[in-house]
């Protein structure tokens, strides 16, 4: 079994709030954010159901600073200003070569210059601040710089389960002494380009997206961040930090099957659950929640919810919340495991916005309505293009 990493701040930022105790009210009470006026200029007929975080997320960052950073990047440091409160409210307080941060993102950088290379087809001439923004939109490399940090620093690009291993990634740096503290998670805004890619692949929805429902019909896209420090638990019980939950296990495991489809037995996502319980020295009996992928697309939450019966006992609940943050790609999986280790402290789990009829072919049958749970030990799960996957174990905080 790996040392448990203890989690001592965590921030997320996204449409249901700007705050983690925002997102979580809107989640327990089963409020979905309205949908707002079009922020995407297209020419569709019919435009996909989408979540935008709240405008004006951003503002107090330095004015003069913000033309060289990403929207992503933004929004990353807002989540961070939230966790850096919790974990670190009267500094650092750690030798900043022993620090490490470890973010994921999708389309974090390259397709937020699209006004650039457009002006430039048309001129022949462009503004370059487009450029700088680029060459210096590095998620990791940015937090870094916000909290001092020297120690190691990874943006990882591994499509919707970016999030997820970064979080992973940076537990096994400390498991590994390679730092004292990590900053860990995911940020990744909504622009054009996956908007109308998805659009093209036929997997957005018009409607409000339904994961595990039998008239699912795709997914909302969204955007948004989710940033956790991690410690390890000794240390963090030590220095008498409040510990709100902890990472257990991650697994991984590709399906080596298709460029965007999963695997029709889920093949990949069932060595990930196997190899993060073993990673937690736990049996499959012990986990009492899922947060899963759910994206509300066809074959993602069949193929999704058969293996979770098949891998977990028949009584985990599982809970599917992209109806209320739509899919914020690269920052999902961080963004989910924080709800899911919130559900682990609170003691309760909100509805599964967007589920209404059960599938027989999804075997899962997620929340339906607000209820207390039991559950100490919870796995969240991302499903990614490339047929990548990737699970954690999460425990709640006072759990020994």
């Amino acid at each position: 079994m790996s040392e448990r990493v203890a989690v001592t701040g965590w921030g997320a930022v996204c449409a249901p709030g700007a705050t983690v105790a925002q997102s979580m009210d809107a989640l327990y009470a089963g409020r979905v954010p309205p949908a707002e006026p079009e922020r995407l200029a297209t020419t569709l007929r019919e435009r996909p159901r989408a979540f935008f975080v709240p405008a004006g997320l951003g503002r107090e960052l330095d004015a003069a600073e913000r033309p060289l950073r990403t929207r992503s990047a933004e929004l990353a440091l807002v989540a961070l200003g939230e966790a850096r409160a919790m974990a670190w409210p009267r500094g650092l307080g750690f030798e900043p070569a022993r620090v490490g941060v470890c973010m994921g993102t999708t389309v974090g950088c390259a397709f937020n210059d699209e006004d650039f290379y457009r002006r430039y087809r048309q001129d022949r001439v462009a503004l370059l601040e487009p450029v700088a923004r680029y060459t210096d939109g590095d998620l990791s490399g940015t937090l870094a710089v916000a909290i001092g940090a020297q120690g190691p620093a990874l943006t990882v690009a591994n499509a919707c389960s970016s999030g997820t291993d970064a979080i992973g990634l940076g537990a096994s740096w400390l498991r590994a002494g390679l730092c004292d503290l990590v900053v860990a998670g995911g940020a990744d805004r909504l622009s054009r380009f996956p908007y109308l890619g998805f659009y093209a692949l036929r997997n957005s929805s018009t409607r409000d997206c339904r994961p595990f429902d039998r008239d699912r019909d795709g997914l909302n896209l969204g955007e948004g961040a989710g940033v956790l420090v991690l410690e390890r638990e000794p240390d963090a019980r030590r220095r008498g930090a409040e510990v709100l939950g902890l990472v257990a296990g991650y697994g991984c495991a590709a399906d080596a099957h298709h460029a965007t489809a999963p695997h029709p037995e889920g093949r990949g996502l069932r060595l990930a659950i196997a190899h993060a319980l073993a990673d937690a020295g736990l049996e499959s009996r012990a986990v009492g929640l899922v947060n899963a992928h759910g994206t509300g697309t066809v074959h993602n939450d069949r193929v999704e919810g058969q293996a979770l019966v098949d891998c977990l006992s028949p009584e985990v609940t599982v809970v599917a919340t992209k109806g209320y943050t739509g899919h914020t790609l690269g920052a999902a999986g961080a963004i989910e495991a924080i709800f899911a280790l919130c559900n682990l402290r609170d003691g309760r789990v909100g509805p599964s916005a967007g589920f209404a009829t059960p599938d027989p072919a999804c075997a899962v049958v997620p929340t339906r309505e607000p209820a207390a749970t039991p559950a100490r030990v919870a796995l969240s799960t991302s499903l990614a293009f490339g047929g990548t996957n990737s699970v954690l174990v999460l425990l709640a905080g006072d759990a020994r």
